[in-house]
């Protein structure tokens, strides 16, 4: 090499669009908005992430849907935090569910893992929730009264310190998300081999096969004495 030359291009609305680019790219971008348009079901209701009392129905429908398909590969799961609030980012519309609106909730690969915790750590974890002012959790209902977790019932039963649970959760979360330890000793680990995702669009289509609209609601699962 005896000389080189360096030179800065902008791209921004001033930018001619190049044919010979968008030839290029035009055969995948239509195969892949075809696949994306794809409706893989109904909502009776539009889906959002709003807050209300500590809980949305955007959150408890990812928590029912993640936990009724992750439960057929193990079903000793007791309930789920499968995402914190700052992961849900698109709301459900009202009316027909694409794949795209799949993976604008969901753009990351995180995978379903069940860690079974002992009580001690379950309380971590509802320490957690109830400092955030609740979290979207499926087969799972507590009060948050000044910053803490009371009347917890988990799978239908009162919660015990002294038993073992069998948490459902992401690795994103299990790593460490938002400062949570809890799953930092588990008794033991289950990968179920199942991404998020993936588990929102079978429950989506499950749904859809058997005629049903998807129909989330606020259930009081979560209640907050700040709302």
């Amino acid at each position: 090499m005896v000389k080189s030359n360096r030179t800065e291009y902008a791209v921004n609305s001033k930018v001619a669009p190049d044919s010979s680019v968008i030839h290029t790219y035009l055969p995948y971008k239509l195969k892949l908005d075809s696949q994306m348009n794809q409706i893989l079901g109904y909502s009776a209701n539009e889906i959002t992430k709003k807050m209300v009392g500590g809980e949305s129905t955007l959150g408890n429908f990812m928590s029912d849907a993640v936990l009724s398909e992750a439960r057929k590969k193990y079903p000793q799961i007791d309930f789920t935090i499968p995402s914190p609030n700052g992961g849900l980012r698109n709301d459900l519309p009202l009316g027909a569910i694409t794949l795209s609106n799949v993976f604008e909730l969901m753009p990351f690969e995180n995978e379903l893992i069940v860690f079974e915790l002992k009580g001690t750590a379950v309380q971590g974890l509802l320490d957690y929730i109830a400092r955030s002012e609740g979290q979207p959790v499926g087969g799972l209902t507590m009060k948050i009264e000044a910053g803490k977790a009371e009347e917890v019932m988990i799978n239908g039963q009162p919660f015990d310190t002294a038993k073992n649970y069998h948490v459902l959760t992401s690795d994103y979360i299990a790593g460490g998300a938002d400062g949570i330890t809890c799953f930092k000793n588990p008794v033991a680990v289950q990968v179920l081999g199942l991404k998020i995702r993936d588990a929102l669009i079978m429950y989506i289509k499950e749904n859809q096969e058997k005629g049903k609209k998807i129909n989330s609601k606020l259930d009081g699962r979560m209640s907050n004495d700040k709302s």
